[in-house]
């Protein structure tokens, strides 16, 4: 029934639950099928995160360009999403997890579609922050979920494209954004995801209702794994990519848009060059691991360098008074960037712990992933916005913050602000994460220290 890359462990829970579907007289749900829903609905969380600042200049011309309410827009979805991640783990813990992510959907639906109808900034903002409550049920539900229904190498390789997805819909989110407002404006955003959001809830409803597992919500988000060095290490690497990749891929539509006066379309288009090392880097860096002596160790340092070079290279390049081609190399070094390490960084993190608590660990590495996007590019806002209005006060100011563009030198000034702050959190990032590296090969493996707990 089932091909032969799935372990038996897999197997044996998936048949324990077609067992009880078939009893109950239930549809009985398809191991890829239940991995395809939950991945569609995690799809739509970071295409939110990195795509709706695409949509903030028109925006500002439809609904005001008052300069909080308009970045709430963008914060509110992530501050809500950050802060419910924690509290959707424990209500999901009581009330099933497979319950929860059907309610996250329900709810980041509701939000879509306040949303898409919004005819003031206020509901706006409101739809917004529905939105955040429920992808954060959607994800807190969505790794349990795969945490008991694949076991071993499945499980692994689950939360492998569980990460993929994520990368994938971060890089793609402005350049998938841009053309959706090309054709639809600003409220066709949301209305494709979600649209995209009640196809997952159609394809949910034949996923086995999960509840408490046998172990414990403290156990599958166990954050013992952060004392130890090596695991601690590798959460630091999406981190440093979330802060040096995603805050740049978030704003930089709008900057494109103030600086260079270039139009939605067009910015979707260039933005797709911060897109295609992502997809390509994880191949290449397979290939290289494969066929040479470089260790995953000397791909994430590369990823660091080209986080900060890349970023220099944006804020120096990306001026009034130059070509806006002169981007295009930084912009690359920046997808490469977040790309290389993408194919390494779950596995070894995750080969730092025993078996038995992969799921676990994958758990925290990706709330910490998930996370850090939603803080730092809400701090990226903030910074970026309060530089602008303040040299240039009143409502100018605030259309410049969104992206209009007029004043391109203010709007840089803000850019270099908040931009300048993020390279040099990365930085901090890389110097803890090599002293960190040294301080593994003097420590007893992670999986020595665990099994001993």
């Amino acid at each position: 029934m089932y091909r032969t890359s799935w372990s038996c462990q897999s197997r044996f829970v998936i048949h324990r639950t077609l067992v009880a579907y078939r009893t109950k007289g239930m549809p009985v749900p398809r191991p890829r099928l239940m991995l395809a829903v939950i991945l569609f609905a995690q799809f739509v969380i970071p295409l939110s995160i990195s795509g709706t600042a695409v949509a903030l200049p028109e925006i500002a011309s439809t609904l005001g360009a008052s300069p909080t309410p308009l970045q709430w827009v963008v914060n509110g979805f992530n501050v809500a999403f950050a802060v419910c991640t924690i509290v959707w783990g424990v209500c999901s813990d009581r009330i099933g997890y497979t319950r929860s992510f059907q309610i996250g959907i329900v709810i980041a639906a509701l939000g879509g579609v306040l949303s898409t109808f919004a005819t003031n900034i206020a509901l706006l903002d409101t739809g917004r922050v529905i939105a955040g409550i429920g992808s954060a049920a959607v994800l807190t539900g969505a790794a349990p979920i795969l945490s008991h229904l694949f076991h071993g190498a499945d499980r692994a390789k689950a939360f492998a494209l569980f990460g993929t997805i994520n990368g994938l819909g971060l890089a793609a989110g402005p350049a998938l954004s841009g053309l959706l407002m090309s054709a639809w404006g600003w409220r066709g955003i949301f209305a494709a995801h979600t649209i995209v959001l009640l196809l997952a809830l159609v394809g949910s409803m034949r996923l086995p209702l999960l509840g408490r597992a046998n172990t414990s919500l403290r156990q599958i988000l166990d954050f013992s794994a952060l004392k130890a060095p090596k695991f601690l290490t590798m959460t630091l690497v999406p981190m440093a990519g979330a802060i040096g990749f995603v805050t740049f891929l978030t704003y930089l539509p709008s900057a494109l848009g103030a600086i260079h006066s270039l139009a939605a379309g067009a910015t979707g288009a260039l933005m797709l060059i911060m897109t295609i090392p992502v997809l390509i880097a994880p191949v290449l860096v397979h290939r290289v691991l494969e066929r040479t002596r470089i260790t995953p160790t000397g791909i994430v340092a590369a990823s660091f360098a080209c986080l900060i070079l890349g970023g220099v290279g944006v804020l120096m390049l990306l001026r009034p008074d130059l070509p806006v081609a002169l981007g295009v190399a930084p912009m690359i070094l920046l997808g490469l960037g977040f790309g290389l390490p993408l194919g390494i960084v779950d596995a070894e993190a995750l080969a730092a712990v025993p078996a038995e608590r992969a799921g676990a660990a994958s758990g925290v590495i990706n709330l910490f992933r998930i996370g850090s996007e939603a803080v730092f590019v809400a701090l990226f806002a903030v910074i970026l916005a309060t530089v602008v209005t303040t040299a240039l006060p009143g409502r100018s100011g605030q259309l410049v913050a969104s992206g209009e563009h007029g004043h391109p030198w203010i709007y840089h000034d803000g850019l270099l602000a908040a931009g300048i702050t993020m390279i040099g959190i990365v930085i901090v990032l890389g110097i803890v994460f090599f002293a960190l590296t040294r301080a593994v090969s003097r420590t007893p493996a992670l999986g020595e220290q665990l099994g001993e707990q």
